[in-house]
């Protein structure tokens, strides 16, 4: 098959994200084969902070393929250098607070001024207008205000967040759609814009199920392991021999082909459980009838029986497990990398594959300012001479 190169190969980007979601908005924009330059501080973005070595390990996961240019845009002569970059800039992303940018001069208006053709990606909590717009946000907080630590953990406990910080990465991933979408409109219209994508207004989609108890009953239930509105039996974590096993029933043939999988067709067709309102009335029956079955297993053999009888069912793995995921692995959505600064480490790449184009090689996230020569002579044409004289008036700290 002729690869078709990557598809964004020549778009340029100026990568001022920090944490999370600015940053993997950026990573995914880096592994579709644009050059992306993270501009940070002097001292570096908060990510840096976590390790001595300049580095942590996530860091490293949302920043391969970069280039890092460390800029004091308190320093007129940074905030020139950020100017001239935009003009030849296609996408500019941030995830700054609202009025950031603006404070430092360098505001989407005074950036589309400059390049009419930018794309302006904004990252929030809350978005750029509203009554919440200037709320600290962070993904826990989100998470809070947004409805999600109501409905995680069980009725009779505290409400408990999520493991993963998914929020932050919601944000980024719908910010990467914003900028792909606006990027082809300007090829329409042969004008850029500012997208905007908020954490908040994300996670709102999320609650589906959880919006459809308060829907139907009045009110969204912690439920535990258990399906989200209630509806669906069974639906639940359950014990194997040696750990637990995860499963939900989604129509009445799956029912069927899990009874023949139990040993048990019988239950398949018995009035009691056949259709998912008997099974709902019979709740604790038909877990502890599921249960009985699992708790005799290896969770892989439940997990093989699902793949052979057609119903969804996984072993819950620990991380290290999944680190290892020969599956993963092969597919290269994460790759063994030797990181110069810390190490033998599993990165992960993009998780957009295109069909079309080879992956993109994994290139291990940069110290901090590392690319300046070679990122303003590219992109700028500046000699070296011309980068010390920045240097002399403060640019980079």
């Amino acid at each position: 098959m002729t690869d078709l190169g990557p598809p964004l190969a020549g778009l340029k980007v100026l990568d001022f994200g920090r944490i999370y979601q600015g940053p993997y908005c950026g990573l995914l924009l880096a592994l579709a084969g644009a050059d992306v330059i993270k501009i940070e501080a002097p001292e570096g973005e908060p990510v840096r902070a976590r390790d001595k070595r300049g580095q942590s390990e996530v860091f490293a996961m949302l920043n391969s393929n970069k280039r890092s240019l460390a800029l004091d845009l308190k320093s007129p002569a940074a905030v020139e250098v950020v100017l001239d970059l935009v003009a030849e800039a296609d996408v500019v992303i941030e995830n700054f607070a609202p009025g950031v940018m603006d404070r430092l001069g360098l505001g989407a208006d005074v950036l589309l001024e400059r390049n009419p053709r930018l794309v302006y990606g904004s990252g929030t909590g809350f978005g750029l207008s509203g009554p919440d717009r200037d709320r600290a946000a962070m993904d826990l907080t989100i998470q809070a205000r947004m409805g999600v630590m109501d409905v995680t953990g069980y009725p009779d406990q505290p409400p408990v967040k999520t493991g993963p910080a998914f929020i932050d990465f919601l944000g980024g991933t719908h910010l990467y759609g914003g900028v792909v979408t606006a990027l082809f409109q300007r090829e329409r219209v042969g004008k850029g814009q500012v997208v905007e994508s908020s954490m908040a207004d994300a996670t709102f989609h999320t609650l589906a199920s959880s919006l459809s108890g308060y829907w139907r009953n009045g009110e969204a239930l912690r439920m535990g392991n258990t399906h989200a509105a209630g509806q669906i039996v069974p639906y639940d974590v359950y014990p194997a021999a040696d750990g637990w096993i995860a499963m939900l029933i989604i129509t009445d043939a799956m029912w069927r082909r899990l009874c023949n999988a139990m040993g048990q067709p019988e239950l398949g067709t018995d009035p009691r459980y056949a259709t998912n309102k008997g099974r709902h009335s019979r709740r604790d029956e038909v877990n502890e009838l599921v249960a009985a079955w699992t708790g005799s297993l290896a969770k892989d053999d439940i997990f093989e029986a699902a793949q052979v009888h057609h119903f969804p069912a996984a072993p819950i793995r620990s991380v290290a497990e999944v680190v290892d995921d020969p599956h993963m692995h092969e597919r290269g959505s994460i790759q063994w990398i030797d990181h110069p600064h810390l190490g033998r480490i599993v990165l992960p790449g993009s998780p957009l594959l295109y069909h079309g184009s080879n992956r993109v090689p994994l290139v291990p996230s940069p110290q901090l300012g590392t690319d300046r020569d070679d990122a303003l002579q590219d992109w700028l044409g500046l000699s070296s001479e011309a980068i010390e004289g920045l240097a002399e008036l403060g640019a980079f700290g």
